[in-house]
């Protein structure tokens, strides 16, 4: 299909489904309409214009025939009377040319069909009397006037069938309509519930409608199961390893808080240390708030609270452009945690650190950004990895995470329906981190 006529038809299954039902039926109202028209503004009109063109023949016959006058009009006015014809002879007031209206598409067929079967026809008026036909002929005696009721050369309210026709199709095509918006609202309702449970939401879905649309809803709810089942034993799995690894790391500290203090058991205090926070942190990125219920939330008043948290930890963090779209659905818990996980990577590899809340019709992002040494471009999908750790600046034992931050933060955006996307700050010259959740 050309891009130009594509780009003209419509993108929903509701709008597509219409067309396919009202493209048939205005086709199938021109094609009537058109025959209906070469019907009778044509084939009926001229059979009966040529009816009264033999009428009229027959009185132009008397005239031309009687010796005077006189006789002519008294010959005409018996024949006209039995005819149900009006005539004048001589005509008075004779018409230059034909007069009809502009949409008289029968006048023309009754016009061109009284000039082929009659001669000396002078004009033929039907406009000043929209009921009559006047036609003006050429005899020895002078032009006559002949008038007649226009119901007689043309089909009497040939629109009727249009009109009955139209109706009856918009009737039809009404009553399709509500029984196919029936039919497609349960694949509306589908989507609805699929797109909402992408972001992180749980809506109340109950099959409905044909056959195939149910089968594809209770493979849905069948499929939105499994997944919650599959998160949630995830999560307590990963929650009890790591809760059980915490009791032999306490009996470590307790075993080396007996021990002498010495360079080696310093060193081993610090590796325990850097056991709990990986402890710590996998728990975080395994329970990663899945099963938290989402709430109504204002963004602007979350980034608030976190800028201040975070200067009342003297970190050098600044609040940018703030744009607030109202209250939202998200799950606040989460949000928070992975704000915080993006805001301790920009603290901790920048000197200046800028948040800011943007907003479209369809997401809501959280932009962090820092003045920091950034992160290449091709190794920002590597970042996203869980247990990732780019360099050597990110080494635990020097202060770095265990390379979980961004991974918990991707892994929250997605969990609503959108994603974390890395690039370079325009503004502050190093890492640009975007938190964009779906609306």
């Amino acid at each position: 299909m050309h891009p130009r006529l594509k780009s003209l038809l419509p993108r929903s299954l509701f709008g597509r489904a219409v067309l396919i039902l009202v493209l048939p039926v205005i086709v199938l109202q021109v094609t009537v309409s058109i025959a209906f028209i070469q019907r009778h503004f044509e084939a009926v009109t001229e059979q009966m214009t040529s009816g009264v063109a033999i009428e009229i023949s027959a009185l132009l016959d008397r005239v031309a025939t009687a010796p005077d006058l006189t006789t002519a009009q008294d010959a005409i006015a018996r024949l006209a009377s039995d005819l149900q014809l009006q005539v004048s002879l001589p005509a008075e007031a004779v018409p230059a040319a034909d007069s009809r209206g502009f949409l008289d598409y029968s006048g023309r067929r009754v016009i061109l069909t009284l000039r082929a079967r009659l001669g000396g026809v002078v004009a033929v008026d039907l406009t000043s009397n929209s009921a009559l036909v006047q036609a003006y002929l050429d005899t020895k005696w002078g032009p006559a006037r002949v008038s007649l009721a226009r119901r007689r050369v043309s089909a009497t309210n040939p629109h009727q069938l249009l009109v009955w026709m139209v109706f009856t199709s918009g009737l039809m095509t009404f009553i399709a309509y509500i029984f196919l918006r029936n039919q497609l609202t349960p694949i509306t309702r589908l989507a609805l519930a699929a797109e909402a449970f992408g972001k992180g939401q749980a809506l109340p879905y109950s099959p409905r409608g044909a056959t195939e649309v149910r089968a594809a809803g209770v493979a849905f709810l069948n499929m939105r199961a499994r997944i919650e089942r599959q998160i949630e034993t995830r999560t307590l799995m990963l929650s009890g390893i790591s809760h059980d690894l915490r009791t032999p790391l306490t009996r470590l500290k307790l075993g080396l808080s007996f021990l002498p203090e010495d360079e080696e058991t310093r060193a081993l205090q610090q590796d325990v240390q850097d056991m709990e926070r990986l402890v710590s942190e996998f728990l975080a990125f395994a329970r990663g708030d899945a099963m938290e219920e989402t709430e109504l939330v204002d963004p602007a008043t979350l980034v608030h609270r976190l800028v201040e948290n975070a200067r009342r930890m003297q970190q050098p963090v600044e609040l940018g452009q703030v744009q607030s779209p109202g209250v939202i659905k998200l799950r606040p818990q989460a949000v928070t945690r992975a704000l915080e996980n993006l805001l301790g990577n920009a603290v901790r590899y920048g000197t200046r650190v800028e948040v800011s809340v943007q907003f479209t019709e369809r997401s809501l992002r959280f932009v962090v950004e820092d003045d920091g040494p950034g992160i290449a471009p091709d190794r920002r999908a590597l970042a996203l990895e869980p247990f990732e750790r780019l360099d050597a600046a990110r080494d635990p034992n020097k202060g770095g995470g265990v390379g979980l931050g961004l991974s918990i933060a991707a892994d929250i955006a997605r969990s609503h329906g959108g994603e974390l996307r890395l690039s370079k700050s325009e503004a502050l010259g190093g890492l640009r981190a975007e938190l964009s959740l779906a609306r």
